[in-house]
């Protein structure tokens, strides 16, 4: 039996097939991935109604592709009070924003508290909001600078009103690659485990991959088959985030950035490899909303959401600092020839539109 065959009878492939993918004809793979998405989700798109927060860029950290981080690149440090944060919590209710997403930079100056209290006061204040915040690496960050283990961490995210993890901090799980990029941070096994004991709770979470930069086509394979393996065990993995490095401001001095091919092609073997991951996000802040828009047909049912404001990405180039008019963003994925859904943070249908 062919590949092709394979993939259109639902059988799970393997490492060496999924690398051979990127030789196959570049339609050809759209339209296997799109099978694969209209065979879980027709013509739905998902996104929902958020707000991203990034409340410090003080890092302990230095990872060469990152552009937000306060270092010679960008020499602005600040880190929000609490008061700010819930004022913009504030104001997103009053305009139908569902979900709070909370990612930091790796502050060794504030406390453990400065990053657990202002969940509570959310939740405390603001029963409703779904808040999903803080990556592994932040995780990891946070059990050694305060000597604390995993679970620890995790059960005091659990007790002061973390609903669900971000995917971040996966970048690319080949060590060889992380240790170039970003050095010192969590490794990709620590990376796993967090999320695994997060999914051990009854909790889910996103996994992104960071692609485009130094890493090769067998690094992405590798990274999606590990993620594989761990949905296997725990289904904790409510959807895949490939995410496009973003060239600008940072140390890894990539010239040109990866091309659409590529990151449609890998958009697509991403819906076909990950069999057992419900949901493939292209990401629009990273990606630009048009090609976003076209990932739709290559296998990625879901555009995240309206953001409101973003600033990680958007200091290392990505046109996401201001988010995306709700209406807009609704227009065009109708335009696109798809079935707009606004959910929740965990998949659950709030409105077709």
């Amino acid at each position: 039996m062919n590949i092709r065959d394979k993939i259109l009878n639902g059988q799970r492939i393997d490492y060496d097939e999924a690398l051979s993918l990127y030789e196959m004809d570049f339609f050809e793979l759209g339209a296997l991935a799109n099978t694969i998405r209209e065979k879980k989700h027709g013509k739905k798109t998902y996104f929902n109604i958020n707000r991203h927060i990034n409340p410090t860029n003080i890092c302990a950290d230095t990872c060469k592709f990152c552009a937000y981080a306060a270092n010679r690149k960008n020499p602005n440090p600040y880190t929000m009070k609490h008061e700010e944060i819930m004022d913009i919590v504030k104001d997103v209710d009053t305009r139908g924003v569902k979900e709070v997403h909370i990612v930091s930079a790796h502050n060794p100056d504030t406390g453990i508290n400065w990053y657990l209290d202002i969940f509570k006061r959310i939740k405390i204040e603001f029963p409703h909001m779904h808040v999903k915040a803080l990556t592994a690496a932040e995780v990891d960050f946070l059990a050694r600078h305060y000597s604390k283990s995993y679970d620890e961490i995790i059960d005091l995210m659990v007790e002061n009103g973390v609903d669900s993890m971000p995917g971040g901090g996966a970048e690319i799980f080949d060590e060889k690659v992380r240790d170039y990029i970003c050095k010192g941070k969590v490794t990709s096994e620590q990376w796993l485990e967090i999320h695994q004991k997060w999914h051990e709770r009854g909790k889910k979470s996103n996994v992104t991959m960071l692609f485009g930069h130094v890493e090769k086509r067998e690094h992405r394979i590798d990274h999606m088959m590990r993620i594989r393996e761990l949905q296997d065990k725990t289904n904790g993995f409510n959807a895949f985030i490939p995410l496009v490095y973003q060239t600008e401001n940072n140390y890894l001095k990539i010239e040109a950035p990866i091309t659409a091919n590529e990151i449609l092609k890998t958009m697509a073997i991403s819906r076909i490899v990950l069999d057992n991951v419900a949901h493939l996000k292209a990401y629009w802040v990273t990606s630009t909303v048009n090609l976003a828009l076209v990932s739709q047909e290559f296998g990625a049912n879901d555009l995240d959401g309206t953001i409101q404001k973003e600033s990680i990405n958007s200091a290392a180039g990505a046109a996401s600092a201001n988010g995306v008019d709700l209406e807009e963003f609704v227009g065009l994925i109708k335009n696109s020839g798809f079935t707009p859904v606004e959910r929740d943070s965990v998949y659950n249908e709030i409105k077709v539109w």
